[in-house]
């Protein structure tokens, strides 16, 4: 253990003094040798380092959703150089570095609280042999050795035995009741988590290996916490089940503001957009801007929710601009390109009509009669209703060439009705 101290020294005064800071404030609210004085300093100390990870969750999201889209190139990689493992792993650098992603990107976070989790855990575990530690002197070691949590003294552990535990003034049935709820607590945290993740974010329409790692961790995650939470003291138990909550609620905001592309998730956040949009007439929140912004430019790329969307908004009268706004569609005319880039400013071009045989052919003698010179009434006695009558007559033979003859080629079957004789 002196050993451990020593790698984790850099870390444990801190850790030690932050604990200390916030034992100050809550001691005066709820006493210095209470289990709230010291059960919320961790707690506190856990919403702080959290909060410093947010960069780095926020990078764990987007390499997680990168890995998600590379998870078909990587597997053709792996059936193309199955026999070659060494071209295979060349391969799989060279597209991490073509795409600028990085596998160990999605375990930054628990990576970078881990210094202080085995901090705190040292801490604790000093508590508990009565050893000052970092900033933490003889008054504090006596008062953190009284500091119970629902009977259970915040350094005791789950396998201690009878007469350790009775050494910090509590039952053997206490610490072992207490420890085993937040156990299964933690595990059950963990295990809604990453739940959540496998049902509403992720991306349904490929399937890859990816998801059936995803599935994998689901089961194994809260049986290792089920596992190693029997050696964590109380006051570690209370860290990690703090950080699982926090996860939780964290992860619950991203997958209802920010799906993953795809997702049921994603689904159901559109369905709400497109209820706001149509009601108010545009999108108010940044957020949503840039999430209709990047919809916008995938163009014909845009998966079975993003086009539900974008159509109900057209049925609704209303047009999703490529800056994320969205205007009425009597206002700017916006068209979508083949290539589904949206034109503004364009009136809709209209696809002529398909003419039958007979329309084209009437077309044709229309045309053809028009440049012809027009035949002076006076050249002939009989009225103009007499014509028909003489072209019936002769058992329905074509009338000659002209004007009038070409135009009637495109009239309807039948007997037509006589025109009036012109006035001069």
């Amino acid at each position: 253990m002196d050993t451990i101290a020593s790698l984790f020294s850099f870390i444990t005064t801190p850790v030690s003094w932050v604990i200390v800071q916030f034992h100050s404030v809550y001691g005066a609210l709820f006493g210095p040798d209470t289990g709230w004085a010291w059960g919320l300093s961790i707690v506190s100390l856990v919403i702080l380092i959290r909060i410093c990870l947010i960069p780095l969750f926020v990078k764990q999201i987007k390499a997680t959703r990168a890995m998600q889209t590379l998870q078909p190139e990587m597997k053709k990689i792996q059936e193309r150089y199955k026999n070659d493992k060494q071209r295979q792993s060349e391969e799989m650098m060279k597209l991490y570095k073509d795409t600028g992603t990085n596998p160990l990107s999605s375990c930054l976070p628990i990576l970078a609280q881990s210094p202080f989790f085995f901090a705190l855990y040292h801490v604790l575990n000093s508590i508990a042999s009565n050893d000052t530690i970092g900033v933490i002197n003889t008054s504090l070691l006596e008062s953190a050795q009284k500091a119970h949590i629902v009977g259970a003294p915040l350094a005791v552990k789950f396998t201690d035995s009878s007469s350790k535990v009775e050494a910090l003034g509590a039952s053997l049935t206490d610490v072992r009741v207490v420890t085993a709820v937040m156990i299964v607590l933690m595990s059950a945290s963990q295990f809604f988590t990453q739940r959540q993740l496998m049902t509403k974010n992720i991306d349904t329409t490929v399937k890859t290996p990816f998801m059936q790692q995803q599935k994998m961790l689901m089961y194994v995650f809260p049986i290792m916490f089920a596992v190693f939470g029997i050696n964590f003291p109380v006051g570690v138990l209370v860290y990690w089940l703090t950080t699982n909550v926090w996860t939780m609620g964290q992860q619950m905001y991203v997958i209802h503001n920010n799906p993953t592309p795809g997702s049921k998730a994603q689904a159901a956040y559109l369905e709400r957009l497109h209820k706001h949009v149509t009601q108010h007439s545009k999108v108010s929140r940044r957020r949503d801007k840039v999430i209709v912004k990047a919809i916008v430019a995938k163009g014909r790329d845009r998966n079975e929710f993003e086009r539900k969307f974008i159509n109900g908004l057209s049925k609704a009268g209303l047009v999703a601009q490529a800056d994320g706004t969205v205007i009425k569609s009597d206002t700017v005319a916006a068209v979508e390109a083949e290539d589904g880039t949206p034109t503004t400013g364009m009136a809709k071009r209209q696809q002529p009509k398909r003419q039958t045989k007979a329309q084209r052919q009437s077309g044709a003698a229309k045309a053809a009669g028009e440049s012809e010179p027009k035949t002076s009434l006076t050249k002939s006695d009989e009225p103009e209703d007499a014509k028909p009558a003489a072209a019936a007559k002769k058992g329905g033979a074509k009338p000659a060439g002209g004007t009038r003859s070409k135009a009637q080629s495109g009239q309807r079957k039948g007997p037509q009705r006589p025109k009036s004789p012109s006035k001069k």
